[in-house]
């Protein structure tokens, strides 16, 4: 068993942050070597149990905080080299940076190597788990599945549709597409800590026969997730209309071809109405929120408020390569912006622990992963930062002078960056 001791937070059922100044973390591994979380709480009520067991080894973290590792709920690993490319709006950007940039993952060889540096700018960054796109490559999911498996890493990745109204170089074949999906989901889909997601890049990029088929690998296989984008951006919404004039709405296009459902996540979700908001929470559909990427691209604010009167499912996410940082704390300061901007009449504001929540445990929760990764209660597995409030003057000056636990939470937010992750430490199988 082993047992650390330091300032921890961790998040009851109803998202609450729930925090000791002086706590007690336990983790040891589980009848499969998977190290999970056996106690949690104040070292003062729980020290005397756990300290005493045989071969228990405490490690001291003096001045330190543990908390949940990171969940991104929505990331592309291929734009690893995308970020911080200036273009006037989305539609040009995908053009101008992000398919010439994709097509170089036809080469396994560049692709583990973006790979591996991906994953370790995740875990810098303490980012444990990630819904990833790959690229149209088949090479694309084995590079990102393979460097994650090293590492021990919960990871959950899916090869991209796209059949139509994409360049040579990343569009794909309707019916190899479908039939490579298929082989990757029994390739890599529950080996170890991985899983694999059914990935049409967005409805205007697949035929109506690919999202047909990719409903149909959703029936199938009712455990792998699914991911796509929606309603990003009006320009996009527009076109979405032309090509789908029997839709409802672009959210609807995929409900049409079986493509909403438990473990679907969309991302962005920013221009929805009150319908598409009751089918999400209908059909158990989460959204990923994107603020760096939404205020880089100037695609609109993700409404909060609608978002929990209609009670359904949510997350943050970076969004790398439209998103500008792989940074936790980049991605939960964007989104008090969005929150404080998108509902400025209203005088509306995120605390923090709520900010923090939708990194970690809620993020868990959208992906259908709740209990399992993003919180520190006893049974979850042992994904989990080691922050340092001090590590910079001005933090450290910063959170000494916090009195509240939201003080302390709205510090790190705003002044934090990677330096703030002393260590990431990861659940791995043995």
């Amino acid at each position: 068993m082993k047992i650390y001791r330091s300032a921890l937070l961790r998040f009851a059922p109803d998202g609450s942050p729930l925090y000791d100044s002086d706590g007690l973390l336990a983790t040891a591994p589980d009848a499969q070597g998977q190290e999970r979380v056996v106690a949690a709480g104040s070292w003062q009520a729980l020290q005397a149990q756990y300290t005493q067991q045989a071969g228990a080894q405490v490690q001291h973290l003096p001045g330190r905080l543990i908390a949940p590792g990171f969940v991104d709920m929505h990331i592309h690993y291929p734009q690893t080299d995308v970020i911080g490319a200036p273009a006037d709006g989305l539609l040009p950007w995908l053009e101008h940076y992000t398919f010439p940039h994709e097509a170089r993952f036809h080469d396994r060889a560049y692709a583990d190597g973006v790979a591996e540096f991906f994953l370790d700018e995740l875990l810098r960054n303490g980012v444990t788990t990630a819904l990833t796109f790959a690229t149209s490559h088949p090479n694309s999911v084995d590079a990102i599945m393979t460097a994650a498996q090293q590492r021990g890493m919960r990871m959950i990745a899916g090869k991209v549709l796209q059949d139509r109204h994409s360049p040579d170089g990343v569009r794909d074949d309707t019916e190899q597409g479908l039939i490579d999906t298929e082989t990757l989901i029994q390739r890599w889909h529950g080996v170890d800590r991985l899983g694999y997601a059914i990935t049409p890049r967005f409805a205007p990029t697949s035929t109506p026969a690919q999202l047909r088929g990719a409903g149909e690998l959703a029936a199938r296989y009712r455990d792998v997730w699914i991911q796509s984008h929606v309603s990003e951006n009006l320009d996009e919404i527009r076109w979405v209309r032309e090509l789908f004039p029997a839709a409802r709405s672009y959210l609807g296009v995929y409900d049409d071809f079986g493509l909403m459902r438990e473990r679907a996540v969309y991302a962005h979700c920013i221009w929805l109405d009150d319908e598409d908001r009751a089918l999400l929470r209908e059909k158990h559909t989460a959204a990923a929120i994107s603020p760096t990427s939404n205020l880089f691209l100037s695609s609109g604010y993700f409404d909060y408020q609608k978002a929990d009167a209609a009670d359904f499912r949510y997350g943050l996410a970076s969004d790398v390569g439209g998103g500008m940082s792989f940074s936790p704390f980049r991605t939960m300061q964007a989104a008090y912006v969005v929150g404080r901007e998108g509902h400025a009449k209203q005088g509306f504001s995120l605390k923090p622990g709520a900010l923090w929540w939708q990194h970690t445990a809620g993020a868990a929760q959208a992906l259908g992963l709740g209990g399992v990764i993003g919180n520190l209660q006893p049974g979850c597995e042992a994904d989990f930062v080691v922050l340092n409030p001090a590590c910079t003057p001005l933090l450290a000056r910063k959170t000494a002078q916090a009195e509240t636990l939201d003080e302390l939470l709205f510090a790190m937010i705003v002044l934090g960056d990677d330096r703030l992750i002393e260590q990431t430490i990861v659940s791995q199988a043995k």
